[in-house]
């Protein structure tokens, strides 16, 4: 580590350093996404308009639902809609930041690191970024497809018709693709809790049990619908990702070691 600890004003001083940065891509971000808002509005139609079927042969495939077509999105107060594209572009904006956020994130703590450490970046930055978009699209294609199907179809006859509010929709939509994002994380923090010397593979072996019953419960948390069905979509992943955060740390940890043996 480096020789001489940064005092607490430079440690401030660099955080706000880094916070500047990501908010000021933050905002580029944001008028790129907002010029585009529309579009974006009509891709995040698509859990309204298509049903995810499985089947043995296929697999997972989506048909257009002529029942879910008919809802109908409306507003209810005038600037309802306006705001809807702004928490669009801003939710957009964030996601394409997510970059700029972890590298920002890298350089903050780099100061910490051993020197070999440093040169992790890349993998790190690429790593956590594309663990977070890979959450936000299991999301998309897989768990609000699902949902949306199952809460829109629920006891609906010839007496109900659903009429959403678009802002209520998108909000719903957002928070739970921003969600899965973040529990696609989990391998990362693992990694880095273990580096950091907070726990051991040898604690994550341990309480594996503990961690699978913990998925499900954070999954019926976290997911929109009642059913196990849609809550197992979200606890397997979480369990694999915990999985995977177990054996890289197991991996890491004996190179750390071969090499601090060979050094001595």
């Amino acid at each position: 580590m480096e020789e001489q600890k940064m005092p607490l004003m430079e440690h401030l001083s660099e955080l706000r350093k880094r916070i500047i940065i990501c908010l000021v891509a933050l905002l580029l971000a944001f008028i790129l996404t907002f010029s585009y808002s529309e579009y974006i509005f009509k891709l995040l139609l698509f859990p309204l308009n298509y049903t995810p079927q499985f089947s043995i042969k296929e697999g997972i495939v989506f048909v257009l639902d002529q029942k879910l077509q008919s809802t109908k999105l409306v507003f209810l107060g005038p600037a309802e809609a306006f705001w809807m594209n702004m928490k669009i572009a801003l939710v957009c904006g964030f996601i394409l930041t997510i970059p700029v956020i972890f590298y920002q994130l890298w350089k903050f703590i780099s100061p910490g690191l051993y020197s070999h450490e440093k040169k992790y970046v890349l993998p790190f930055v690429l790593t956590a970024t594309g663990l977070f978009l890979m959450g936000v699209a299991f999301c998309y294609l897989i768990v609000l497809p699902f949902a949306m199907s199952f809460l829109l179809g629920y006891k609906v006859g010839d007496f109900l018709m659903p009429m959403l509010s678009v802002g209520l929709y998108i909000d719903f939509l957002l928070k739970f693709l921003l969600a899965f994002g973040f529990v696609f994380e989990l391998p990362v923090l693992i990694v880095v809790a273990t580096r950091l010397g907070l726990i051991t593979p040898q604690t994550l072996k341990k309480y594996r049990r503990l961690a699978i019953i913990l998925a499900f419960v954070v999954a019926a948390i976290i997911t929109p619908t009642p059913d196990a069905f849609n809550q197992t979509l979200m606890a397997i992943p979480m369990i694999i990702l915990y999985e995977v955060g177990i054996w890289v740390s197991i991996i890491l940890n004996k190179k750390r070691e071969n090499k601090n043996g060979g050094t001595e």
